[in-house]
């Protein structure tokens, strides 16, 4: 019989909340004071996440000391708990986030009280300079937003990125240019290869002005969305497609926008005819093993069953319903080989 054990009393979070029913209250003081517990709440919450963390690896190097190293008991434990594996291991490494931030000297331990949790989560994982400059200032008492992090990062990665040529990185830091514009330009030039890169960065140097900032930052978006969804569209798999220089050309065109989206609207189609397949298998398997159970002591079974063969043959019929005028879809699906499979002629 396991020992019952005492459990030290909990701490109560009490808050003072505005009446909601005071008339003496005008509404930007109502919803500050809201605004002001919702936060004594979120940083609540964040020290408990991190002493949840704690918990669960502790429990995870119990085991492995063990030597058994296969996981059971850890997982075990989060079932009887309700705990997700990769929320698990979500707030294990928000705990050695701030282990690491307080281990390091950066952060005091007191001073974690003075972030939010999405500010603390912002910091974790920003650069070590940015740390250091969020961690002194929670060290003087100041409070931390994620806003505030945010913004100092779009600060940080403006002045110092490799990938901005210097013109910008100097109009940058003359305040000619905003942060919150150059950073999503970093990390959009971040995704594409050093050629692309290349081009992108002489178009910035001949103007290095906010709008063409702008511009090129969607230019460089639209081409990795269609870079992206390119490589997983199984139809460019088929004869010799360079889909670079069909980026290329697009792109002189001004078209690459359109290109995108015709290349996601392709990803998503595939993907949308390979779950159609995966569910007409299966419905014409259920269907042939109903068939057989039933009998002429099951008309109304048998009935359904047929109707359900405008489903399950090779010739679909679907209804597109009132919207549509009453239209219906009517697909064949044919399974081949790969040998025979050839692309449909263009109209």
């Amino acid at each position: 019989m396991v020992p019952s054990m005492a459990l030290p009393e909990a701490p109560q979070l009490r808050l003072d909340l505005p009446d909601p029913e005071s008339d003496t209250l005008s509404t930007m003081e109502f919803l500050a004071r809201l605004e002001e517990a919702w936060a004594v709440c979120d940083r609540f919450d964040l020290q408990t996440e991190i002493w949840r963390g704690r918990i669960l690896r502790s429990v995870r190097d119990r085991e492995r000391r063990g030597g058994e190293g296969r996981g059971t008991g850890f997982l075990q434990w989060l079932r009887e708990r309700e705990i997700s594996k990769t929320r698990a291991y979500t707030l294990i490494q928000l705990a050695e986030s701030a282990d690491g931030l307080v281990g390091e000297g950066l952060l005091e331990e007191a001073s974690v009280n003075n972030f939010s949790k999405r500010a603390f989560l912002e910091t974790a994982q920003a650069d070590p300079e940015v740390q250091l400059m969020i961690s002194e200032a929670a060290n003087e008492g100041q409070q931390i937003t994620r806003k505030q992090v945010r913004r100092l990062t779009d600060e940080f990665t403006a002045a110092t990125s490799p990938l901005l040529p210097e013109e910008i990185r100097q109009r940058t830091a003359d305040n000619l240019l905003p942060p919150r514009a150059v950073a999503p330009l970093v990390r959009e030039l971040a995704k594409l290869p050093e050629d692309q890169q290349d081009d992108l960065r002489r178009v910035l140097r001949d103007e290095p002005e906010l709008e063409r900032v702008k511009d090129v930052t969607l230019t460089a978006r639209w081409l990795s969305k269609a870079a992206e969804a390119g490589l997983a569209v199984r139809a460019f798999q088929q004869g010799n497609l360079d889909l670079e220089k069909a980026l290329q050309e697009a792109q002189r065109l001004d078209a690459l926008g359109l290109l995108a989206d015709a290349v996601g609207q392709a990803q998503a189609l595939e993907s949308a005819v390979l779950k159609l397949h995966t569910s007409w298998r299966r419905l014409g398997g259920l269907q042939e093993r109903l068939w057989v159970e039933s009998g002429s002591s099951t008309p109304h079974l048998r009935e359904l069953l047929t109707v359900l063969q405008s489903l399950s043959g090779t010739t679909m019929r679907v209804s597109l319903g009132e919207l549509a005028g009453g239209k219906r879809v009517r697909l064949q699906l044919v399974e081949e080989s790969p040998d025979q499979l050839e692309p449909p002629p263009l109209q």
